[in-house]
């Protein structure tokens, strides 16, 4: 009996070993070529994101100033904030307000040149009480009369032309 459980025991060890595992030579040396490959590729893909990150205009990022007017009103002054993203890209969130009228903007913006920033998001304007939205994609463009950026979408909710500037 003691015989018998040693050799069970013996088999027992002596089937539980790992076996070797041979290796196909033609395979690895696929797959290291397959991964040097992969590591040129994300080296070529970094430095093209780190390019595309980097702003090609003046950083725009910070608290600028923000206006609103039309034929009837006077100016009034407000905040626009711009948040880099990267690549001149920036979230803008900002208002301005006067008694009544108040301009609230939100969104994303992008510029495009030194003279363009293309604006995406909302905003908002209460004129005498009354709320308009304009949602979507616009322009701001610096037309030389200034050192700002103006809305070229310049007609407002009741038909009016208004000007919202940005300035920098």
């Amino acid at each position: 009996m003691k015989y018998f459980l040693a050799a069970i025991w013996a088999l027992f060890f002596i089937s539980c070993t790992q076996k070797e595992t041979v290796e196909d030579p033609l395979i690895t040396a696929e797959h290291r070529r397959i991964e040097s490959l992969n590591v040129i590729r994300t080296k070529i893909n970094d430095s093209i994101a780190l390019k595309n990150s980097k702003n090609k205009f003046h950083n725009l990022a910070g608290k600028h100033q923000l206006s609103f007017s039309n034929d009837e009103n006077l100016p009034f002054y407000g905040g626009i904030f711009f948040k880099a993203n990267g690549g001149d890209k920036y979230e803008v969130e900002g208002s301005a307000k006067s008694g009544k009228n108040s301009l609230k903007i939100e969104g994303k913006i992008r510029r495009v040149s030194e003279r363009h920033l293309n604006f995406e998001g909302e905003i908002t304007q209460n004129i005498n009480g009354e709320i308009y939205k304009r949602t979507g994609k616009t322009t701001f463009f610096d037309e030389k009369k200034g050192n700002f950026w103006r809305l070229q979408n310049k007609i407002n909710g009741e038909g009016f032309v208004d000007y919202i500037d940005i300035h920098f």
